[in-house]
């Protein structure tokens, strides 16, 4: 809770699915927050995410992954970059 209380900035960085294939980017948190509304960009094995005050932007997705595969894999509605571009490796 310290850390996310005096930054700008918070990336969290995860797997997209669990072990079953279930999203882990959720409408809403079913484990206790020690922080609200201060995560700015999500980064998984599949995508990066921005987090803005309009919804989740899909920006990049991993090679050989389309926006609409990220999308099944993502419980709330993805608001696609005008920029989506595929993830530099």
């Amino acid at each position: 809770m310290d850390l996310a209380a005096g930054t700008k900035n918070i990336v969290v960085t995860m797997t997209h699915t669990g072990k079953n294939g279930e999203p882990k980017i959720v409408k809403e948190c079913s484990f206790p927050l020690t922080g609200r509304k201060c995560v700015s960009l999500i980064v998984t094995d599949l995508a990066v995410i921005r987090v803005t005050s309009e919804g989740l932007v899909l920006e990049e997705v991993a090679p050989g992954f389309s926006a609409e595969e990220i999308q099944k894999a993502t419980e709330p509605k993805l608001l696609m970059s005008p920029a989506l571009k595929e993830i530099a490796v």
